[in-house]
């Protein structure tokens, strides 16, 4: 037990010596996890289930998108190491909307659409989110409006354009997965667009686009003339 013990410690410590040498870039991604597990795991070796983690989800990123029931279903994983990876997901998030908030989205595509990509594009069921733009197209802020199920998400045109009211916002983007992996609009996401579209519009509010995220991709209803 006691030669285990050191072995793991002696892992840990040459692990933050490999980043402190080199950078964290270096690490794996299973090393990624075993490291932030070894706060809530202080005893026991993390490789293991960072391995276990990895091979569940298939990623890095979909491990840290995972919801808390799912995390629980592998072996090992107790609310603390829930805790652990929810936290780091959500400093992911933070920095990545703080680099997208003095920039005009509308000239920051790519940034856009790998962020959105960051609070969404792992979710197994459908979410829809608004991105609230100032005058110059800054964000203002990006709210979750609803959370569905595996293929639908019910959207209500006049709660988005009340909120945006409150906030004070000058245009939106719309955004949403298809946990089915194929980013094409439904015709009902193509009647909810059109309705938001005609909402904001009487109130001086611009729809710049509405973007479907999926694993094959992503698909802009503006680029696909339905706006």
């Amino acid at each position: 037990m006691a030669e285990d013990r050191s072995h793991y410690l002696g892992h840990r410590a040459r692990l933050r010596g490999r980043i402190l040498d080199s950078g964290a870039e270096s690490l794996a991604d299973y090393e990624v996890l075993e490291f932030l597990l070894f706060g809530a795991q202080p005893r026991q070796d993390t490789k293991p289930l960072a391995k276990a983690l990895i091979r569940r989800f298939g990623s890095l990123a979909a491990v840290l998108a995972a919801e808390a029931e799912a995390l629980r279903g592998v072996e090992g994983m107790g609310d603390a190491k829930i805790a652990v990876l929810q936290v780091a997901r959500e400093a992911a998030v933070r920095l990545a909307r703080e680099d997208l908030r003095d920039r005009p989205l509308l000239s920051s595509w790519d940034r856009l659409v790998a962020y959105c990509r960051m609070t969404l594009g792992h979710e197994a069921v459908e979410q829809f989110r608004v991105l609230f733009l100032d005058r110059k197209n800054r964000l203002i802020a990006d709210e979750r409006q609803q959370k569905g199920t595996v293929d639908h998400t019910p959207v209500y045109p006049r709660e988005v354009v009340k909120r945006a009211l409150e906030l004070g916002a000058s245009a939106l983007i719309l955004v949403h997965n298809h946990p089915s992996g194929d980013p094409t609009p439904s015709p009902a996401d193509i009647d909810m667009t059109r309705a938001v579209a005609a909402a904001a519009e009487s109130l001086g509010i611009a729809l710049h686009d509405h973007l479907i995220l999926a694993r094959s991709g992503e698909t802009s209803l503006r680029g696909l003339g339905f706006i």
